[in-house]
């Protein structure tokens, strides 16, 4: 016989509440759904669960309506069918390579790729046995000479998210596609906006969540984005394996920025193309590393495939200056912070060593390199920023 719950005490009735939320509610916003432990109406719902079923809940660490809501509506955004959520972008690429590639599987890098991919590959390739090549960005349909029979996965970045340079992805990924093997791109230079990786025939696409979904600099997320459900199985796996979950209250932030960030994206690529276009008249700047200006390499393919740069981009100085005339002039920036993420309302400057994080081919520049991020702040200032530091350089 079942205990009145009138009878329960002040305690019990706190801890299991039977709250009656006013039937009819609607609002703009998703609700936050906290959840480790879900809840089953009985045992033969539970039993009959199959993890493999994006739409049924099974534990909080894979998904809540949050979080899931978040996923659908970042696979909209690419054309995917499928996403699933991870603590960081690095962490997304991490998903990648332990859902498809083993101990003597081959894995072919971009030689301009995300630092983090790179340390990441040359790890598993000194402690996990795989195989990690790097080739050149450049290389377009040249890529089949480099597929053998073990290589399971080849790695783009579309641009390069120091150096700019961009690739023929169609080629790249028919070139794999050919052989069998599956190709991922890190998308987030885009944010999915600017270029769509399934149109032209890429099978993951890589996103930092970070970045301009987030669009405030303060939450780490990342994501897996994928058209084919095998795939996606296979990635889902391996995230369920190795632990990886997230916050809802995170996704909740994130969800809450989608709808301006078109707006935002739209907003950081004009800006950063003017200011792009002035720095290519000074004279301390020997080159300027745009994927929308026609001197930087792959800008043919940029022009064919992509519909937008957003707000990052990176320049060459004259090699008469010094890395550390460089390093003073980033320091005296005044409205660009020091710092390496990007996506936000902030601008940032960066200085890289370039010559240190290549293996593959010769950079073909002396002069030092700054990656500019150009945040929301009014371009004027910014140029005005830039140019008092430039004239300091003397």
């Amino acid at each position: 016989m079942t205990q009145s719950k009138l009878k329960r005490s002040l305690q019990t009735r706190v801890v299991r509440a039977e709250d009656q939320l006013t039937p009819g509610f609607e609002s703009f916003s998703m609700p936050v759904t906290r959840a480790s432990t879900v809840v089953f109406p009985d045992l033969a719902t539970m039993r009959a669960l199959d993890w493999k079923n994006d739409a049924q809940w099974r534990y909080g660490l894979h998904a809540t309506p949050t979080s899931l809501a978040l996923a659908q509506r970042l696979a909209t955004i690419e054309g995917g069918n499928h996403a699933l959520l991870q603590p960081s972008g690095l962490s997304s690429i991490s998903n990648v390579y332990f859902g498809l590639v083993k101990a003597g599987d081959d894995v072919l890098i971009p030689d301009n790729v995300y630092s983090p991919n790179r340390d990441h590959g040359d790890w598993l390739a000194r402690d996990f046995g795989i195989i990690a090549r790097y080739y050149d960005p450049m290389i377009g349909a040249g890529i089949a000479d480099l597929i053998q029979p073990n290589t399971r996965l080849v790695w783009l970045e579309a641009p390069g998210s120091v150096t700019m340079e961009v690739p023929d992805v169609p080629a790249i990924a028919a070139a794999a596609r050919a052989r069998n093997v599956v190709t991922a791109i890190d998308n987030t230079w885009s944010a999915g906006l600017g270029f769509r990786p399934f149109d032209h025939g890429v099978d993951i696409s890589v996103q930092a969540l970070t970045k301009y979904q987030s669009g405030g600099g303060d939450v780490l997320m990342g994501a897996t984005i994928t058209v084919d459900r095998e795939l996606h199985l296979k990635l889902k796996a391996a995230r369920m394996r190795t632990g990886i979950g997230v916050s809802s209250d995170d996704c909740s932030l994130i969800l809450r920025s989608l709808p301006t960030m078109r707006l935002r994206f739209e907003q950081h690529d004009r800006a950063a193309l003017e200011l792009a276009r002035w720095l290519k008249t000074r004279p301390e700047i020997a080159a300027v590393l745009h994927p929308a200006l026609p001197d930087c390499p792959g800008h043919e393919f940029f022009k064919r495939d992509f519909t937008g740069a957003g707000g990052l981009f990176s320049v060459v100085f004259d090699a008469r200056y010094s890395a550390a005339q460089i390093d003073t002039f980033c320091e005296s920036l005044e409205l660009f912070s020091l710092g390496w993420s990007w996506g936000g309302a902030h601008s940032l400057a960066m200085p890289y060593d370039v010559v240190s994080m290549r293996t593959e081919g010769q950079w073909p520049y002396r002069g030092t390199l700054v990656r500019f991020y150009i945040g929301l702040e009014d371009e004027a200032d910014l140029r005005a920023d830039i140019e008092q530091c430039l004239v300091a350089l003397g």
